[in-house]
């Protein structure tokens, strides 16, 4: 440990030829670290565009829903088969400008979506796993299954994913769907 000419310790550097005292080393590390908060950024990144904050509200509503392609989709669940007819999630993430194939990758990777029921309810997906060149997880948020609408206690809506093993982060009465970007 060398001495300063102000009699702190510093710690020199051969090659650029910079002494930084130690309560200077201090400071820059609080900076890079991001302890100063008025130096961090204020809101995370959103998945396809960067200038978007997190949490992003996904559009739920009947005119949106109207206007996206319908799939139907054969499932078992407790001994139960039924064929449901819905949007695929990603469909209505891609509608909603917040899943695409060019824009995930760094950051983006780390986004999720949180889907919530009435109930207080909540699964989550990762973007890479619902976007189709990815993990192309064939999640749905159905209306109607054997061509009828849910009952109260399944709807509206609910969400399923057939490929599953099991239909644990299926979701009844969904009310919300919610995209963020991890922290």
């Amino acid at each position: 440990m060398a001495y300063g000419t102000c009699g702190f310790p510093s710690i020199r550097c051969e090659k650029a030829m910079i002494v930084f005292p130690a309560y200077c080393r201090v400071a820059i590390a609080l900076v890079l670290l991001g302890a100063v908060p008025s130096l961090r950024a204020q809101d995370h990144s959103h998945a396809s565009d960067p200038t978007s904050p997190s949490p992003l509200s996904v559009p739920l509503d009947e005119a949106t829903l109207a206007t996206l392609p319908r799939t139907a989709v054969a499932v078992t669940a407790y001994g139960e088969t039924v064929t449901c007819t819905g949007i695929r999630l990603s469909v209505l993430l891609t509608r909603a400008g917040v899943l695409s194939a060019e824009h995930l990758r760094g950051p983006a990777l780390a986004s999720y979506v949180l889907v919530t029921a009435r109930d207080g309810n909540r699964v989550i997906y990762s973007l890479a796993e619902l976007e189709p060149t990815l993990g192309n997880n064939n999640v749905v948020l159905v209306n109607q299954c054997d061509g009828k609408p849910l009952p109260g206690d399944s709807g509206p809506m609910r969400l399923i994913a057939p490929a599953e093993s099991r239909p644990a982060r299926w979701l009844r009465q969904v009310k919300s769907i919610t995209v963020v970007a991890a922290p």
